[in-house]
């Protein structure tokens, strides 16, 4: 195996899905107090999200809230409450390469912009016999941290 290019600097989000979102805010919102930072709908993600933050600054986290546009389409950001973790990673173009070469097999549809403006992309959560290593039955999402997280996580 060849050196790891890159770095996992911590946790950048965690997102919890359901069929109503309503629900999610009841918790996380009204009852936890975390406060609605922005909303993201995307018919291609099939998903109507609240973006939470927990945090300031470089340590902030994500709490995602999303209910499915359509709960009969894929992805079904309901169908596993916990629907993934997303780790800040310090060069995801390194990463998504050397992690490809390994064998760790990635979600389809590549780097891409994510709910909260950063590259991301996902790393599957079933391995199969081309990508034997995966996230064993985790969705992980990994998210180009911005300079300042880098900074304050190296």
């Amino acid at each position: 195996m060849s050196q790891r290019p890159f770095k996992i600097l911590g946790v950048q989000q965690i997102a919890v899905g359901g069929l109503d979102k309503a629900r999610l805010r009841t918790l996380w919102v009204d009852m936890l107090g975390v406060p609605v930072t922005g909303n993201f709908r995307s018919a291609a993600e099939n998903v109507d999200e609240d973006i939470c933050t927990i945090g300031r600054g470089p340590h902030a986290v994500e709490v995602d809230l999303m209910q499915p546009l359509d709960p009969d389409q894929k992805p079904a950001v309901h169908a596993t409450p916990l629907n993934h973790v997303g780790l800040w990673v310090d060069d995801l173009p390194k990463a998504y390469a050397w992690l490809t070469e390994q064998g760790v097999r990635f979600a389809p549809g590549g780097i891409r912009k994510g709910a909260a403006g950063h590259d991301i992309c996902f790393l599957h959560p079933k391995a199969n016999d081309a990508f034997p290593i995966a996230g064993e039955g985790v969705l992980i999402e990994l998210v180009q941290a911005p300079p300042d997280v880098r900074a304050a996580l190296a």
